[in-house]
């Protein structure tokens, strides 16, 4: 069995490690992880550049890119004539609730992985200076086993958050929806020292907007947050209201001259 690990905090994470040496239980663990973080950077791919992919132990490569890049190349290089069971991506050091998944490199290369048709999982712990990587590790452990054993449904894949607590304190597991969240004053203004005005993009989380079993309602009640991500972002509910204006639009369309 061949396991892709890959992360957005960076080849030098300990999470990353921590995780990769947990599932090596399973089978064969490959690491393929950025050179260095790259946090937010959502689904980023690198077209404008070459991507350097140099190995650094057995089984392990860092590559100058994105984590999503981290899986394409793990994907069509590293492990090109080889199959592989299952991604995982993580251990990060902080959260992805709600809205934050658009955005997590953690959670896009599960959602690349998945594209590319690999069994995937996200894995994200809570936490500030002190991680504790190892419950995380323990957690994604028998999460994959499952995931291996059931099979997810066509183009769907977990993402993990774990509370910051230890493994024995955990208080169980539950199934969640994505929550909302909102931030304010987003975007700080400063002053260089030459006199020029810079940006920086901060913020600080104001409220949630939680739903019935929430991944953040999880998290406050200790337990592991599992919840099932697709990426279809369709918005089904909405397609019957908007089939008026098709006949509309296409009426229009048709007396416009374009300019």
């Amino acid at each position: 069995m061949n396991i892709l690990v890959v992360n957005d905090d960076g080849i030098e994470s300990p999470g990353l490690h921590t995780l990769a040496r947990q599932l090596k239980k399973l089978g064969d663990v490959w690491v393929v992880a950025p050179d260095r973080p790259q946090n937010a950077m959502g689904r980023a791919i690198t077209l404008h550049k070459p991507l350097r992919l140099k190995q650094i132990g057995r089984r392990v490569f860092s590559v100058n890119g994105t984590p999503s890049d981290c899986v394409i190349l793990g994907a069509g290089r590293v492990l090109a004539d080889r199959s592989i069971q299952l991604l995982v991506s993580g251990i990060n050091k902080g959260l992805n609730l709600g809205d934050d998944v658009t955005n997590s490199g953690t959670v896009a290369a599960a959602l690349e992985g998945t594209i590319q048709g690999m069994p995937s999982i996200a894995v994200s712990l809570d936490g500030l200076k002190k991680f504790r990587f190892q419950s995380a590790a323990c957690v994604a452990f028998e999460v994959a086993k499952l995931v291996l054993k059931n099979p997810l449904p066509a183009d769907t894949f977990l993402n993990v958050n774990v509370p910051d607590v230890s493994f024995r304190d955990l208080n169980g597991v539950q199934v969640t929806s994505l929550s909302r969240r909102r931030y304010r004053n987003s975007v700080i203004e400063n002053i260089d020292p030459r006199g020029g005005r810079y940006y920086w993009v901060d913020g600080k989380q104001v409220t949630w907007n939680r739903r019935r079993h929430s991944d953040v309602d999880a998290i406050a009640g200790n337990k592991v947050s599992l919840t099932p991500l697709h990426f279809d972002m369709t918005q089904y509910r909405a397609m019957a209201g908007l089939r008026s204006w098709e006949s509309v639009l296409s009426r229009r369309m048709k007396t416009l001259k374009p300019s």
